[in-house]
């Protein structure tokens, strides 16, 4: 316990310091780790504690970009959207959550899949309230206590104790009654149910309260760019962070953060390969998914229980020759 403490306050020191050792993009990756994480950890709350399968998270943080962007950029402040862009995904994802109740595992991936193309369409062609493919440019940054937000590294302490926040709140809810029943409804929705879990409402507050973390990064994500189009929120954006919370240990707290630290960060990492870049990093994809189904935090922790195993076993052999 004590050694998850060190390691926490070490990364919270690199995470601090870092942006006053990084260029303008590298504060920008960082800034947009941050965003990403916010929505790998509503995701990891449908999907890794609650156990529903859902393809469409990229689609709300594209609801939340665009309720930011369209009210900002008509004189409207950063916190109505922080207000509005979640409560509307809430929204949207409490009366996404109703074909849950009747489908699961790959049918109800296929019902958030037609959901996702579904806003990505409309996010398209009603350019009336969304200016279709030419996007929405010029989106402000916020000013906060008096403070402007306009260069990156502001922006980016911004965005970290926006994650602080979120982190908080989802830890709140994971050690709440909240999160032991979306738990058992992952385990065995029946056994759940009769115990007295009421599962139909647990199952719409897990892709509720999931869809209005991801509604918190589109509200973050559209001051970020400041210019947002379509095409950052189709399928592919939902697919990525997927891959987030697989990669990074679904259903493990911190799984989201470390997954979005290796889909934003490591691909930068590996672009010394030059060509080759993307390449390695789906070589790398595959490997970490078939060899490590449960993440990377799955495998730090079979190795920190190996490590155990053998320091018990070391103590255990020293009392036994004390022994004779």
């Amino acid at each position: 316990m004590k050694l998850r403490w060190v390691f926490a306050a070490i990364a919270a020191a690199a995470l601090i310091a870092a942006p006053f050792a990084l260029k303008t993009y590298g504060v920008y990756l960082l800034s947009m780790w941050a965003v990403m994480s916010i929505a790998a950890v509503g995701l990891n709350l449908t999907l890794g504690y609650a156990g529903q399968i859902s393809l469409a998270q990229g689609a709300f943080v594209g609801i939340g970009a665009y309720t930011a962007a369209i009210l900002t950029t008509h004189g409207w402040p950063l916190p109505v959207a922080f207000v509005l862009g979640p409560l509307l995904c809430f929204v949207v994802g409490w009366l996404l959550g109703y074909p849950a109740l009747r489908v699961q595992h790959h049918y109800l991936a296929f019902v958030t899949l037609a959901f996702s193309t579904l806003v990505f369409l409309i996010l398209r062609n009603e350019e009336w309230l969304t200016r279709g493919i030419y996007g929405i440019s010029g989106i402000p940054r916020p000013n906060v206590l008096g403070f402007a937000m306009k260069d990156p590294r502001p922006f980016y302490f911004f965005c970290l104790a926006t994650t602080l926040v979120v982190a908080l709140f989802a830890w709140w809810i994971v050690r709440s009654p909240w999160g032991r029943a979306f738990m058992a409804l992952r385990e065995n929705p029946v056994r759940a149910a009769s115990l007295g879990v009421d599962t139909r409402r647990y199952t719409l507050m897990a892709f509720a309260i999931g869809s209005a973390l991801g509604g918190i990064a589109g509200v973050l994500y559209a001051p970020l760019v400041q210019f947002i189009d379509p095409s950052p929120f189709a399928l592919g954006l939902s697919l990525n962070l997927l891959l987030m919370v697989i990669a990074g240990g679904s259903g493990y707290f911190l799984g989201p953060f470390v997954g979005a630290f290796v889909s934003v960060l490591l691909p930068e990492w590996l672009r010394f390969t030059e060509g080759l870049y993307l390449m390695s990093y789906a070589v790398f994809v595959m490997v970490l998914v078939a060899f490590c189904p449960t993440g990377l935090i799955g495998v730090g922790e079979r190795i920190a229980a190996a490590f155990a195993r053998r320091r018990a076993g070391a103590a255990t052999a020293a009392q036994d020759a004390v022994a004779r």
